[in-house]
């Protein structure tokens, strides 16, 4: 079968969760094929849900973030690396093809985000968009429930971070103006690649790379605190570029960078490998032993620690490679806490208003 074109997984895999699971019938998709029919739309599709929470504590003693809000569930930016993609299978869906085409949108985001922050119990600590899926996904053009969650962020001046790879956070620089000035705020920019043609592959429906860059740009001429993380490094494909990727951002006013090594957990490892056999099937089994190689033999790594970092002689290369980086073209750049001291605490009549 041919490539999908537009989306980064090229098929199905099984849920976890279910004992059965739907399995195309590839003779009833050759038929289709054929005739000129579409056997499913390529269309990404939205669906409204309502969960009684969106704060997340996050557990993992290696992610650098404890708290989180994922407005979306799935990721219509398709990165084939994605490690939340198999997420999906806790809603009843693949994280393959389903990941990217089948959206979950939390509409009541913005009053579970209030409710959670003006609650008695609340300890303010920096609540990051997202650490999941994109919090600027392209559906958020036109429903705005990131924007609504950092309005009341700024409200409350609340501690924020944002991690993203789409330059639609520019439209919300009125916000993180205002955060900024009272030191609530830092935007993470995801730039896998400088190359436009890897960007297409890997993560076929993101910003390009030049609006990434000027997203960066703009921010930091904004005094917004930007932080790039090169995430992930994939052998073979992208771990050539580290020197030149620090350097570019750093003349972009990028305060900070980092990186992690490519894992590939559960369903992501049968999704990557089905994708880069064709996609890339020259090099396949060179990058998939690679990756191998700096996961103690495997493709999947879940081991705290180790898991985001790599091992072997080929992570320690990256490692020296990105210290020779940051000490060239970034020797300053230690990142300042946010401030928790304005937070604002409204009380529960006022709160009954809004």
């Amino acid at each position: 079968m041919q490539k999908i074109k537009g989306r980064g997984a090229q098929k199905n895999t099984g849920n976890s969760f279910f004992e059965l699971n739907h399995t195309p019938d590839n003779e009833f998709l050759e038929h289709c094929h054929k005739e000129g029919e579409e056997p499913e739309s390529k269309q990404t599709k939205f669906q409204t849900i309502f969960p009684k929470t969106i704060v997340n504590k996050i557990k993992s003693p290696d992610v650098g973030m404890e708290y989180s809000v994922n407005p979306y569930q799935g990721c219509e930016h398709g990165c084939i690396y994605c490690y939340a993609r198999n997420t999906h299978e806790f809603w009843g869906y693949s994280a393959g093809l389903d990941f990217e085409k089948k959206i979950l949108v939390k509409k009541n985001a913005p009053q579970l985000l209030e409710k959670k922050i003006n609650s008695k119990n609340w300890l303010v600590n920096t609540i990051v968009f997202s650490g999941n899926t994109d919090c600027y996904q392209p559906i958020e053009k036109k429903l705005k429930i990131t924007r609504e969650c950092l309005q009341l962020m700024l409200r409350y001046r609340h501690p924020t971070a944002i991690i993203t790879k789409n330059s639609l956070v520019l439209r919300d620089l009125d916000i993180l103006r205002e955060l900024a000035k009272d030191n609530l705020i830092r935007v993470n920019i995801s730039i896998t690649s400088l190359s436009e043609n890897t960007r297409r592959l890997l993560e076929p429906r993101t910003a390009s790379i030049k609006k990434r860059l000027q997203t960066v740009e703009t921010l930091a001429a904004n005094n917004i605190p930007v932080n790039v993380m090169m995430a992930p490094i994939i052998p073979g494909i992208n771990n050539h570029e580290i020197l030149g990727l620090v350097k570019e951002v750093a003349n972009r006013g990028a305060e900070s960078v980092g990186y992690t090594i490519v894992r590939l957990n559960g369903a992501i490892a049968e999704i990557f490998e089905d994708w880069i056999r064709k996609t890339l099937p020259d090099r396949a089994d060179k990058v998939l032993n690679q990756i191998a190689a700096c996961h103690g033999g495997k493709l999947n790594d879940s081991r705290f620690k180790t898991r985001m970092k790599g091992e072997g002689e080929f992570s320690k290369q990256v490692a020296q490679q990105f210290k020779i980086a940051k000490q060239k073209y970034l020797p300053n750049s230690e990142r300042k806490p946010l401030d928790k001291t304005h937070f604002l605490r409204l009380k529960n009549k006022q709160y009954e208003l809004f």
